[in-house]
């Protein structure tokens, strides 16, 4: 352990040891969210136990003394360009809680999202992912890295604060929200709502890595115009009146793409300390009606990645669209065929990435928290995004992203965090609360 870095008081003595001796508490605590099916949702599907879980946490933030506010979002509206249109959170309330510091200190978020990916092929699981299990010294179920195990850490954390009497100066503010897996809707939500601190810890499995950079991304939807006609008859050229196999068309599009790709990889503002240089690919394609018609259209969908260097003056990524609008369409635009028949060109919801200075203390906080528990870190980036970025950039807040477990066990089949994990980021919460916060008496 270094040294600079180790408890510095009676007092994180204390509550180290304290979090240790109630290592049952926090796995009881992150079976307990294991339990309740959050899967993140596809548009349309109905709510599940989403209430349920923010009901739980409610209660046992209020037990401690906190101000617990559950609310439900009204519906996205259409052209913010942050979040897809029409989105409701019927059923799906965020959760933000304040305890009250004595006064004097900073304020810390703690946040983590709630929805988790699908258990499918749930078969395939060696027990159920609903139903929490301890196997070789890990937690398994779906959500336990990813990130139920996180929010039951930092949970516990303020619970053990409060049953050994500690009473911060700062506010710690609690912030759980859903739709990190699918849109950034529901921390989206929150900051529309007024969720902000002074700074923030978001509790993603870093492996007590700090993750002070993300890229953002955004999935376009490009649409392809053909000519139908039969696949079996001899057709004359377009202009005469023939069919034209929208699907074929792609493959300028595709050629376009990977120029694209190539230049991004070595362009000078494309790299990143922690980053991976974006990418851009296709990740659907649809189109065609009939075995023995030429295809009409196709539509097909873009990923495209972009990095924090390249969020415009008013905090969008708008200026990467139009490159790669504009490239695309420059070559669509060298056939005969495209360049009377444009491609169209949908965007939907900007996932716009963020970064915190390495040199911020909240970096150092989080790093001095892991190391003091005997789990030292580095400072790293994702190369997805997280709701970090959305209080960073949103809400005024630098947030980065502190947790258990490892992000290589996160999305997949029994999926698991290590028990010792949950039990040492407890600690660090608690550790960095102190630190953050300051302790009035």
């Amino acid at each position: 352990m270094d040294d600079r870095n180790a408890p510095s008081s009676a007092l994180e003595e204390r509550l180290i040891a304290a979090v240790s001796e109630d290592e049952a508490g926090v796995v009881q605590l992150a079976a307990d969210l294991i339990g309740f099916d959050t899967t993140a949702r596809n548009p349309g599907d109905p709510a599940r136990d989403e209430a349920r879980l923010q009901d739980y946490l409610k209660a046992r933030l209020e037990a401690v003394g906190a101000a617990a506010d559950l609310w439900e979002p009204e519906p996205t509206g259409r052209g913010d360009r942050f979040v897809p249109d029409d989105l409701d959170f019927k059923g799906r309330p965020q959760l933000a809680a304040r305890l009250g510091g004595a006064g004097g200190g900073r304020s810390l978020l703690l946040n983590g999202h709630v929805d988790a990916v699908s258990c499918e092929p749930r078969e395939r699981w060696t027990s159920d992912p609903l139903r929490a299990e301890i196997r070789g010294g890990d937690l398994y179920g779906r959500g336990a890295c990813d990130m139920k195990g996180g929010i039951a850490g930092m949970v516990h954390a303020v619970e053990t604060l409060h049953r050994l009497g500690v009473r911060l100066a700062g506010d710690v503010v609690f912030c759980a929200n859903s739709d990190e897996e699918s849109s950034g809707a529901g921390s989206y939500a929150c900051v529309k709502h007024g969720v902000r601190a002074d700074a923030g810890l978001c509790a993603e499995p870093t492996g007590f890595d700090v993750w002070a950079s993300c890229r953002g991304g955004v999935n376009p939807h490009i649409f392809i115009e053909g000519r139908p006609g039969h696949s079996e008859v001899p057709q004359p050229h377009w202009l005469a009146g023939g069919a034209v196999n929208a699907v074929e068309k792609y493959g300028l599009v595709l050629d376009a793409i990977q120029t694209i790709r190539d230049d991004w990889r070595t362009r000078p503002d494309h790299q990143h300390r922690y980053l991976a240089p974006p990418d851009i690919l296709t990740t659907v394609i649809r189109g065609g009606e009939w075995m023995v018609t030429y295809p009409s259209s196709c539509e097909i969908t873009l990923s495209v990645q972009y990095m924090p260097g390249r969020v415009d003056a008013d905090g969008t990524g708008q200026a990467v669209f139009d490159e790669v609008e504009a490239r695309i369409g420059a070559v669509a635009a060298g056939d005969s065929w495209l360049a009377e028949h444009p491609l169209r060109w949908e965007w939907p919801c900007d996932i716009v990435p963020a970064e915190v200075a390495d040199d911020h203390p909240i970096v150092a906080l989080a790093l001095g928290a892991g190391s003091a528990v005997g789990r030292p870190g580095k400072i790293a980036g994702l190369d997805s995004w997280h709701d970090a970025a959305m209080f960073t950039q949103r809400a005024g807040t630098p947030t980065v992203s502190f947790g258990p477990g490892s992000i290589g066990k996160a999305h997949v089949i029994d999926e698991s965090v290590p028990v010792r994990d949950l039990v040492d980021f407890s600690a660090a919460v608690a550790l960095a609360l102190v630190r953050w916060c300051g302790v009035v008496g």
